[in-house]
């Protein structure tokens, strides 16, 4: 199979002896300016793009170049770009591998050197997503695909995203708002062997009803008013891969429709079309609501629901899981702490203790956000509990929760080992240290308070 890349080029002339010298070996897609580029390099299809600096409105110049080549960090991370320049435009080279790109050629183009930087790029960018699925795919305790967890509702979590990847069935995930479905969906696609090929995510609730079906499976030109051209749908987006359709019980009754007839065929027809298009796309499902009450309100189709749920995937809420907590929020800091080069930072005793006292109705999310926001209003190493606007919420929580003293010494017992943990990275000997105890004693601590600490 030919690889796939994309030629951002404005001039037609160019873009035609490009096609006609590469195209034996690779398979090219020509976008002519910034607009047309944008919705192809966020689909993830291609792993190479060459960029010519001069694109409308202002080809004369580098400008609109440069400017979608910093987009590009955010809208494909992971495509490798090579710049085309000038013949006396060093300067610009060197800018555009400040910005990020990968290598650079000037015109006119020889289309020898080219092959040879295409070569070498894509040979650079097979070994990066090598080891970007190494590291999805690593075994360390705790973790799953980015997702993390040493509890025991986790730990089933992760045994059934390990299953769900060596099927190829459909996956209906569930959860609550901010539990990580969308993680999970990414999680299943890494393990599973279209792990090479797109994910392409769609959120059926955030696109409007008069333009979702579009979206999904596209258009011809003229099949609505303001149809002036062929629009690729996410399903064709996604061959050979995954498409995970979140919210899926906002999708109106009529596109329900259409998605049990693909998932019984296998096949779809663009919007205003008349051709029938054979896929090859596994569907990944999420929601918040209970499809079976939709079921039986009649807003959401009984046969959708069974074919859509062959393999259920629950994700807990953060409150079913407290040994996550801290380990959650030690991990959360640390990223942000990176992203931010502000070096080690820590939580304080009373920060730990209101992490772990907290209700977190807003789940993994809302513990994420609450620790941005403690890195935007304090520059101190130290996270305290007014720092994550929980210092109310703790003591209220306190006096509802700790209503013995047995229950007291329980959860300050069970919250010391959780930190301890937490702190030392899920090392058992660390966590002794900590906790000034023997290993057998950090064990016998672990099992009554049904902490599990295997992968």
């Amino acid at each position: 199979m030919k690889k796939k890349l994309l030629v951002i080029e404005d001039e037609k002339s160019v873009a035609k002896q490009l096609r006609w010298g590469l195209d034996e070996e690779y398979d090219i897609t020509i976008a002519s300016d910034a607009e047309q580029a944008k919705p192809l390099l966020t689909s993830g299809l291609f792993p190479v793009a060459t960029l010519d600096l001069g694109l409308p409105p202002y080809p004369d110049t580098p400008q609109q170049g440069f400017a979608l080549l910093e987009e590009i960090a955010s809208l494909a991370p992971h495509t490798r770009v090579i710049v085309i320049t000038g013949n006396a435009e060093d300067n610009n080279a060197i800018k555009a591998i400040a910005l990020g790109a990968a290598d650079f050629y000037a015109k006119p183009i020889d289309l020898k050197i080219l092959k040879i930087i295409l070569s070498r790029t894509f040979r650079i960018q097979e070994l990066e997503d090598a080891n970007r699925r190494l590291q999805l795919q690593s075994s360390k305790s705790g973790s799953l695909c980015g997702m993390i967890g040493i509890s025991s509702a986790m730990h089933k979590v992760f045994e059934r995203l390990r299953n769900a990847g060596k099927t190829d069935y459909p996956v209906l995930i569930t959860g609550n708002t901010g539990t990580g479905k969308e993680m999970a969906a990414h999680a299943v696609h890494s393990l599973s062997k279209r792990a090479e090929k797109p994910l392409i995510i769609i959120n059926c609730g955030a696109i409007p009803e008069n333009l979702l079906e579009s979206e999904l499976f596209g258009h011809e030109k003229g099949a609505f008013t303001g149809a002036t051209g062929r629009q690729i749908g996410k399903f064709e987006l996604a061959d050979g891969g995954t498409i995970f359709l979140d919210e899926i019980g906002e999708l109106p009754l009529l596109l329900q429709v259409k998605i049990l007839r693909f998932l019984q065929e296998s096949t779809i027809e663009r919007l205003g079309g008349a051709k029938t298009l054979q896929l090859d796309v596994r569907i990944i499902a999420a929601t918040n609501i209970n499809l079976q009450e939709a079921v039986q309100q009649k807003t959401f189709r009984e046969d959708l629901f069974y074919r859509l749920n062959v393999v259920p995937l629950r994700i807990p809420d953060l409150q079913e899981r407290p040994e996550d907590i801290l380990l959650l929020a030690h991990n959360f800091l640390q990223e942000e702490a990176r992203a931010m080069r502000r070096g080690q930072l820590s939580f304080t005793p009373s920060a730990m203790s209101a992490l772990t006292l907290h209700s977190w109705p807003g789940n993994v999310r809302e513990l994420q956000n609450r620790i941005r926001r403690a890195l935007g209003t304090t520059t101190d190493s130290s996270i305290t509990s007014t720092d994550l606007g929980l210092d109310q919420q703790a003591g209220k929580e306190q006096e509802q929760k700790l209503t013995t003293l047995k229950e007291a010494r329980d959860t300050s017992e069970k919250n010391a080992v959780q930190q301890a943990l937490a702190l030392s990275g899920n090392n058992i000997s660390q966590a002794a240290k900590l906790l000034e105890v023997s290993r057998p004693t950090l064990h016998d601590l672990l099992k009554k308070h049904d902490i599990n600490t295997s992968s």
